[in-house]
């Protein structure tokens, strides 16, 4: 049997709330983190991915007090990322009741950090996270950027994540910036870009509108679809989403 795509609702906060915006800019206040995880999990959300977006453009670590109570209201895996650095920040976060740790900007500016943490944990609990957006100067026509989309890596985000998996990580999160909160669907390109590089789950994140939107893009090649807006607004439920994958033959957890 195939495994079943997994739906995730994506908490970017900042100090303490939960904000959306469009491309990273003109966020706006989408509610509680902890309330919200709680009302995903009991929707029916296969994870909650949880992402700081400040922490490492202010430079300092994930507020892993709103963690704890997050993990606290959540019976489902639990995701979390921003200024994660070290093993020591990973540790920190499990500790916290993260289940997995996400890495970007700390693993572009020392990639060996991947292979410290694996080692320590195991591959399961780490998710490479890559901003990327459309960059006719990179290969692939995919550059990465780091701290929330601000500054250009200089990397090609295919050979990026291909390396990354190299390194250790046991999981993809791609997100599209250019897509990002637009809800106009999917970088489905990329997404087939990034799948045929790259043999781990595969996140599908940016640009998700419509339950179809979902569907395109585990059949560009997404393993999981990670979304904020449009579960954030009322737009769309797990519910939605999940009956459109089974529609389409894609198998969906139903209940826990």
């Amino acid at each position: 049997m195939s495994v079943a795509v997994r739906v995730i609702p994506c908490l970017d906060v900042h100090a303490g709330r939960v904000v959306k915006g469009v491309n990273f800019t003109d966020l706006r206040d989408a509610g509680d983190p902890v309330e919200l995880a709680a009302a995903y999990g009991a929707a029916g959300a296969d994870e909650v991915t949880f992402l700081d977006i400040s922490a490492s453009f202010e430079g300092r670590e994930t507020t892993r007090e709103v963690v704890a109570q997050t993990a606290g209201t959540v019976f489902i895996p639990l995701t979390v990322g921003g200024g994660v650095t070290s093993a020591a920040d990973v540790d920190a976060l499990l500790r916290a009741g993260a289940d997995k740790a996400a890495i970007n900007t700390g693993a572009i500016h020392r990639p060996e950090v991947i292979a410290e943490i694996t080692r320590r944990f195991g591959n399961q609990v780490l998710v490479l996270s890559v901003d990327a957006r459309r960059d006719p100067a990179q290969p692939s026509g995919f550059g990465v950027t780091t701290h929330g989309g601000r500054k250009d890596a200089g990397l090609d985000a295919v050979e990026w994540a291909r390396r990354g998996v190299e390194l250790g990580v046991g999981e993809v999160l791609l997100n599209s910036m250019d897509a990002d909160g637009t809800t106009a669907g999917f970088d489905l390109e990329m997404i087939r870009a990034v799948r045929s590089q790259v043999e781990v789950p595969l996140i599908a994140s940016g640009g998700a509108g419509t339950a179809a939107h979902f569907v395109e893009a585990v059949e560009a090649g997404a393993d999981a679809v990670l979304a904020a807006s449009v579960f954030h607004y009322g737009t769309l439920s797990i519910t939605e989403v999940k009956d459109a994958l089974a529609a389409a033959g894609h198998p969906v957890r139903r209940g826990f």
